[in-house]
């Protein structure tokens, strides 16, 4: 009996653990409903949009806040449209271009989502009161129209000394007055009450009626309007400020950072930033349409299915928090998960690339309908010499030729194909492609580094490399003069056991010309602390674009933003006169056939000088199931959860069909179970048999 007992639990333990594999995750409730199901891997730390910046808290924040602008879902390159504004605002200059006006005109009609804030009861709430309460939306809920005050209230919080904007600095650089406000706010700020910022005037930020503010600016910055679509412009009203200020709150995690208030298509409705956070339909959305109009191959891919249908087509959005790779890839292949990114440990599995290059999903995925989507993102990754360096630095022809060797000497297309599983294209420039400028093809490629061959761009030979590197004084890398090796330091950031295989990569490269590399690895603020005082030689870096705009890149080579001599964004200290004075010319200009021209000559100094080994441009490669219609990757913005539509009929016949259970392992246990049961019943029924024979 005893072999009995414990080959029934195992077969019980057995059954529920199968059961596990094919049971649904979510709620019964919510299965064949159109709701999208997603994960997110970092938590959220700030969802209020003067602070809200990361991408993992953008997916949350751009789906609820609506600043007046936004950019065109389907065209490319990138272009503004309205989103609460009725048109793109146009510059007016005044004073002689002293000062340069936005007028920004709101649709009217819009409302928020429904909230306690906006009932008058609850911004005086008794703190017994609010520590009872598990939500904040267990409260009555009111709403209001969205007026042009919530934007001037938002802008005036980029100022708020109790917050951390990552944008004041360059706003207080253009806003006419932003500078002298934020003292103002810092002066009147007791930091034991809530700060109503509609008692402080800005100057530079004015109403004009009800559904209209104007902006001034200090001289001219054409580049504003594209922070116009960014949530830091995005409208605040002033009762969420008052709301979440009562006593209570803050211990409670009710605040903007928590329970964001806004006009978007959804509404966080759940917040729990360790396990599960959910945004439901906005029910006062105000009726925005899917486009129109795309890029030519949009209509044959499907893309204008819906177009001129009321947003959005999803009810409900849920993001669940995966801590590791495998449960999530697993649960998306079950169908658990309508998208999914492709890491390094899944992309044999997910991707097969062709000998020409051409990149689609595997059979196993195209067995399941998954189908794979493809972007370059706005990025650049690079290595910088330090133009302040007595050696690698400077407009020496010695120094230029030496960062000419190295550039050619380090393969960027090896570095993609070894740590990106090839996702990604090796930069020619410091512009990324989908921005103004940045040319493709014969006429986009660098020609210090690369010949054009047969159609398309091949590195020079190391040959080329040596004998420049010869040129500049370091016969097989060794001082011409001294006879001594010749000794680099490379800055970096230790982020973990994987960084090994690189920077042994990264040294083999110089090790071709003889280059010793010593790498000097240490912490995110100590290396920062080495860049600001330009106490480095060669460092990695890279950038990720704020706006479409070439501005946006060619600034990092802009010598009054020397990192080490005015705090800029040129962590190169990078300076040559003739491309510091074009990009002042280029700057204000709007894009034309000029400003491309004077791109095209800023580029050819920067390839040129070679302050940057120019590295690489990534690409993302997504996921979707078949039952996903309506997504294009857009790495301008993440708005674009209201655009999709899903099938939830398609995919609830298709999650049963790939989850069904496995019932073999249970028969062949239960078999096993049987067969091993004989023996004990025999013997048992035999000693029941003698005990029941009458002694003798």
């Amino acid at each position: 009996m005893r072999v009995f007992l414990i080959l029934l639990a195992a077969f019980a333990a057995l059954a529920t653990g199968c059961g596990e594999v094919w049971n649904d995750p979510y709620p019964a409730s919510e299965r064949g409903k159109s709701i999208l199901y997603a994960s997110f891997v970092t938590r959220p730390k700030h969802l209020d949009p003067v602070q809200s910046y990361t991408e993992d808290e953008a997916q949350f924040t751009q789906q609820v806040y609506e600043p007046p602008l936004q950019y065109h879902y389907l065209k490319r390159p990138y272009e503004l449209v309205p989103l609460t504004a009725l048109e793109v605002p146009k510059p007016r200059s005044i004073e002689g271009g002293r000062f340069t006006v936005y007028e920004v005109r709101i649709k009217p009609g819009i409302r928020y989502q429904p909230h306690p804030a906006f009932i008058p009861e609850n911004l005086n709430l008794e703190k017994g009161r609010v520590e009872r309460l598990k939500s904040p939306y267990e409260l009555p809920m009111g709403t209001r129209e969205l007026v042009a005050d919530d934007y001037i209230y938002q802008i005036k919080r980029l100022a708020h000394p109790r917050l951390h904007s990552p944008i004041f600095g360059l706003m207080a650089e253009y806003i006419v007055g932003m500078g002298e406000f934020a003292k103002e706010l810092k002066r009147a700020d007791t930091r034991d009450a809530w700060l109503d910022l509609r008692k402080f005037p800005l100057d530079g930020v004015e109403r004009v009626d009800a559904h209209t503010f104007r902006v001034t600016l200090n001289g001219a910055y054409p580049q504003f309007v594209y922070w116009l679509a960014m949530p830091f412009f995005a409208p605040v009203p002033w009762e969420a400020e008052r709301f979440f200020a009562q006593p209570g709150m803050e211990a409670k995690n009710f605040s903007l950072d928590w329970w964001p208030v806004g006009t978007g298509p959804y509404m966080l409705t759940e917040n729990n930033p360790n396990a599960r956070m959910v945004l439901e339909r906005n029910p006062n959305f105000h009726g925005e349409t899917y486009p129109s109009a795309g890029e030519p191959e949009d209509a044959g891919a499907g893309l204008l299915a819906d177009a001129g249908k009321p947003l959005p087509f999803i009810d409900k959005l849920v993001f669940s928090r995966e801590k590791e790779g495998i449960p999530y890839w697993n649960k998306f292949l079950q169908g658990y998960y309508d998208t999914s990114g492709i890491g390094s440990d899944q992309f044999d599995q997910a991707v097969r690339v062709s000998i020409e290059g051409d990149t689609n999903v595997t059979p196993e995925m195209e067995e399941k309908g998954i189908r794979l989507s493809t972007s370059v993102e706005t990025t650049t990754g690079y290595i910088a010499f330090n133009w302040l360096d007595p050696l690698v630095g400077g407009s020496s022809e010695r120094a230029r030729k030496l960062r000419h060797a190295i550039s050619i000497a380090f393969d960027v297309e090896e570095q993609i194909t070894i740590f990106s599983n090839g996702r990604g294209i090796p930069a020619q420039g410091p512009i990324a492609p989908g921005i103004f400028g940045y040319r493709e093809g014969r006429e986009g490629v660098n020609p210090v580094v690369y010949d054009w061959v047969d159609g398309k761009p091949e590195r020079k030979s190391l040959d080329v490399a040596k004998r420049l590197l010869a040129e500049a004084g370091y016969p097989g890398g060794r001082d011409a003069k001294t006879g001594q090796p010749l000794l680099i330091y490379f800055d970096t950031v230790v982020r973990g056991a994987g960084d090994k295989a690189s920077f042994d990569w990264i040294r083999r490269q110089f090790e071709k010309l003889s280059i010793q590399l010593v790498i000097r690895d240490t912490d995110w603020n100590r290396f920062q602390e080495k860049i600001r005082k330009g106490d480095t030689q060669t460092f990695r870096l890279g950038w990720n674009a704020d706006y479409p705009d070439p501005e946006n890149f060619l600034f990092l080579l802009h010598g009054a933003q020397s990192r080490a001599k005015s705090q800029g964004e040129n962590a190169a200290n990078y300076t040559n006169p003739e491309f510091d004075a074009l990009f002042e010319k280029m700057k204000n200009m709007p894009n034309s056939p000029e400003r491309a021209r004077i791109i095209d000559r800023m580029v050819d100094i920067a390839r040129a000088d070679a302050p940057w080994i120019w590295g690489v441009h990534p690409k993302k490669y997504s996921l979707r199931h078949s039952w996903i219609s309506n997504d294009k990757p857009n790495t301008m913005a993440r708005n674009n959860m209201k655009y999709l539509r899903i099938d939830p009929q398609k995919r609830a016949e298709l999650r049963a069909a790939w989850n069904r259970p496995v019932l073999w392992p249970l028969t062949l246990v239960l078999l096993v179970l049987v067969v091993s049961a004989i023996p004990a019943l025999v013997g048992y029924r035999r000693r029941e048999r003698m005990a029941a024979r009458p002694a003798s």
